[in-house]
Formats: structure tokens, C-alpha cells, sequence
């Protein structure tokens, strides 16, 4: 049975992703950034599939985790980082740890990730890499220039993981969504949706299962 590791797995996203891998007959292996996501996810999928509590902002803690998942899961086939958070705010009154935080949860922890289990792919000879960017990491967004420059960031990141890893039977894709419901895009209010709604050549929204779909 093919194996797919799936971070961010509790968001709506990370749902439809699980379910459509699920459908495909894949075991998975899920992460969550709290406790309480992980043992929810838990009731949902059950106990033939495996769960990992990942904090991508704190490296330090990443790195043991990882270790554990790249021993524990030599067989992984898959991997989809669909992890990411926001904390927005205009560049004038960013505070630091505003910049730091969302960086290291988007960005650097990809790098980390595919560090640490690119190894067992290239062992097992064959592996897929999907990454999730957003379509504001060419666009720009006002208030949001952390976040945008953590996903512009991993487009030239896989592009180099990519040149490196492909003659191995490795392929790396990255994924760069426009406007998804989902729980992150809720907490925009009705203006700025109508704004952003203004330039979709199909004035609709796009969904959790089209970016899954993307993804398979």
C-alpha cells in the first residue's frame, strides 16, 4: 500500500487532501499543529493510519520529530506540505517575531521536511513532492509581506529541489492556490472578498477538493 505524509492535515485543505488519497487507497501518515487537532484526527481516520504532532515554528522540536517520522516511515511514497499560517500586518508595524514565525511555519520547515525524508525515497528509488505556495507569492498582498515572501520563497526552493532530486525518480511540484474556502480565507471580511472575487475570470471562489485534486 502506498504511503503519503500530509502536514496541516486538520484544515480544510488538509481534509480534502486525506480524503482523496484515501480514496486512492493510500495509508497516511498526518501531522497537526496542536494536540487536540492530532486526536481528532485520530477519531476521523482511525487507528490503521499514523499521527504526529508537528510544531513548524519551532525548528528545534521539528528536527526531533522528524527524525522519529524518517526512521518510523521508511515507506512514505508521498509527501504533501500543506502546512502554512498567517499573521498579517503592515511592514512599518511587523514586530520581528511576526516576520520569524511565519518564515520558519511556511518556509523553512519544507526545507527540513524534505531534508529529512528525501533520504528513504531516494533509498526506495521513486517519491513524489508536492508543495503548497499562493498565487499572492507573484501578486503580492498588501499586509501580508511575511507570508508572501515565505511563499515565493518555496517556488524557488522545489524549482532547485527539483533540478536536484529528478534524475532520481523524484518528482517535486509545487502548488500555488488563488482563493480557497477554507478556514484561513474566512477571516476576511465581505469587502475584501468582494475585492479579491472582482478578479476571477470565473467569479467563484475556488474550494478545498479542487486544490486535492491539483495535488493527486
Amino acid at each position: 500500500m502506498n504511503k503519503v505524509l500530509i502536514t496541516g492535515a486538520y484544515g480544510g485543505i488538509g481534509s480534502s487532501l486525506c480524503e482523496k488519497f484515501l480514496d486512492n487507497d493510500f495509508k497516511l501518515v498526518l501531522t497537526a499543529s496542536s494536540l487536540e487537532k492530532l486526536n481528532k484526527l485520530k477519531s476521523k481516520y482511525g487507528e490503521g493510519h499514523n499521527y504526529y504532532h508537528l510544531d513548524l515554528s519551532n525548528l528545534n522540536l521539528l528536527e526531533e520529530n522528524l527524525k522519529k517520522i524518517q526512521n518510523d516511515q521508511k515507506d512514505i511514497s508521498v509527501i504533501v506540505n500543506n502546512a502554512g499560517s498567517t499573521d498579517d500586518g503592515l511592514l512599518l508595524r511587523m514586530k520581528n517575531i511576526q516576520w520569524s514565525k511565519i518564515i520558519d511555519t511556511n518556509l523553512n520547515s519544507n526545507f527540513l521536511i524534505i531534508k529529512y525524508l528525501l533520504p528513504n525515497m531516494l533509498s526506495n528509488k521513486e517519491g513524489k513532492i508536492i508543495g503548497i505556495s499562493s498565487v499572492v507569492a507573484s501578486s503580492g498582498n498588501p499586509g501580508q509581506s511575511n507570508y508572501v515572501a515565505s511563499k515565493s520563497g518555496l517556488i524557488g526552493f522545489y524549482k532547485s529541489v527539483a533540478h536536484e532530486v529528478a534524475t532520481r525518480n523524484i518528482n517535486v511540484n509545487i502548488v500555488s492556490p488563488g482563493f480557497i474556502i477554507s478556514p484561513m480565507t474566512d477571516q476576511l471580511n465581505e469587502n475584501q472578498k468582494d475585492k479579491i472575487l472582482q478578479n476571477i475570470p470565473m467569479k467563484r471562489f475556488g474550494e478545498c477538493i479542487d486544490i486535492a485534486n491539483l495535488v493527486f
